[in-house]
């Protein structure tokens, strides 16, 4: 599982106009999902968005209580070694990845954390109002 997260002071996302997900002060995690993850990622990777120090005054999300917006992000898979055309062989495909994200934005509401979501598999726009800029990548397992 790969996530990009990236500390922000607002963000949402829309779907043909309409928003779906909206978060103040936290963080936008990009979700891409491969064949092999299950269970054992998506707990490492709960944990880590929950748990790192990336937000002001090295506080994790937890610590401040801010929110995350989650959306799924196939791309993020992307092999790009040969050619011009991107490969998505490495992507799960839909039926896979929808349920592992899923679990994930279950994960960080189990832990108290607030949670907005894109909607799996639309074409979505992002606004994104970045903080620091701080990005990370997270490649579960690593």
């Amino acid at each position: 599982m790969r996530t990009v997260l990236q500390r922000v002071t607002s963000a949402r996302v829309t779907v043909a106009g309409e928003v779906v997900g909206e978060i103040g002060t936290g963080l936008v995690a990009l979700v891409g999902v491969t064949h092999d993850d299950g269970p054992e990622e998506v707990a490492t990777t709960v944990r880590k968005i929950a748990e790192l120090r990336i937000m002001r005054d090295e506080q994790s999300v937890t610590d401040c209580g801010a929110a995350v917006l989650v959306v799924s992000q196939f791309t993020l898979h992307a092999d790009v070694r040969k050619g011009r055309r991107p490969s998505w062989n490495a992507a799960a495909p839909g039926s896979v990845a929808e349920p592992v994200v899923e679990a994930v934005v279950a994960g960080l509401r189990e832990r108290g954390i607030e949670v907005a979501t894109g909607r799996f598999g639309a074409q979505m726009a992002l606004d994104v109002h970045g903080d620091g800029p701080v990005t990370i990548v997270l490649d579960v397992p690593a």
